[in-house]
């Protein structure tokens, strides 16, 4: 298959493309040419932009993982709107050329969050629910997910992936966690009750590849592990997996005063559950923390 990714050159996208590109033709859009080449080899095809081509007909499916990281920087309007623009604007261009194709790619694939649900407490939540949290998350995923609906036909279907909080050690969450614990200075987040919905970064290539691989695959799937934790349990099992003491926690009006509004992202949670991935017959290879955690920390870095 010939396969355009976006997003190619970040933490999900450099494990997919290094997967795909084994057995498949890929091509990457990036505006860091000579990045992306270092990075994934030089066995891929770059874009540059979109703005040249007049439809997909010549790809057979396509991976959106684009966007600006959510929780790279304090909310302000400035930079809400360019999460939304870097989210929105290339998943409506994308979808216009899949509805101008004659041939267009069977599949889109397209990436969303576990923040459409907003903040839920203990709810176990699959992609039944239909009583999100009206927030910013929920509304930048909304939109999201909308726009990616729009390339739905009977020659396209359409696989948006809830993307919950993705373990790696090479990108991600967990290398900015590490430090502190390995200090032994880490600790529950506010009350520590909160819930998170992780997910270990090769469950989660692997489930977007068999959404790719199962033509009867279509809608929304949750991308977490069927094992979500409170953030108390979290700091506890890596504590755990590092021998380290767990003594410490970090207030809640200390995140708010450093993060602002984005601070909802540490003291606010969702328990969220892949049903529609099991059910489509997935199987997680790690389904609970402390094994994900066991792998990760093991695995050379």
């Amino acid at each position: 298959m010939k396969i355009l990714i976006t997003g190619g050159t970040g933490f999900i996208g450099r494990r997919l493309v290094a997967h795909l590109k084994v057995n498949h033709e890929v091509v990457v859009l990036t505006r860091q040419g000579s990045r992306a080449y270092e990075l994934l080899g030089h066995d891929i095809t770059l874009l540059d932009n979109l703005d040249g081509l007049d439809d997909l007909n010549d790809v057979d499916a396509v991976i959106n993982l684009a966007g600006e990281p959510i929780a790279a920087g304090r909310w302000s309007e400035q930079r809400k709107q360019l999460l939304c623009d870097s989210r929105w604007l290339l998943t409506e261009q994308l979808v216009d050329l899949i509805k101008l194709s004659s041939t267009p790619p069977k599949v889109l694939i397209n990436a969303s969050a576990i923040g459409w649900y907003g903040r839920q407490g203990d709810v176990p939540l699959d992609e039944q629910c239909q009583t999100p949290h009206d927030e910013f998350t929920h509304q930048l995923c909304q939109q999201w997910e909308t726009l990616a609906r729009e390339a739905r036909s009977n020659r396209t279907r359409v696989c948006i992936v809830r993307i919950g909080l993705v373990l790696g050690t090479d990108g991600g969450a967990l290398p900015k966690m590490l430090p502190p614990y390995r200090l032994g200075l880490g600790g529950p987040m506010g009350t520590g009750q909160q819930i998170m919905s992780w997910i270990h970064i090769q469950d989660l290539v692997r489930a977007m590849l068999f959404l790719l691989e199962h033509d009867e695959c279509d809608g929304i799937f949750n991308g977490t592990a069927p094992q979500p934790v409170s953030n108390r349990e979290f700091s506890q099992s890596l504590a755990s997996a590092l021998h380290r003491p767990h003594l410490f926690f970090v207030p809640a009006p200390l995140l708010q005063l450093l993060m602002g509004e984005a601070a909802d992202l540490l003291l606010t949670g969702q328990k969220v559950l892949p049903a529609r991935l099991q059910q489509a017959g997935f199987h997680f290879t790690y389904p609970d923390l402390p094994q994900a955690l066991a792998n990760l920390l093991s695995a050379p870095r």
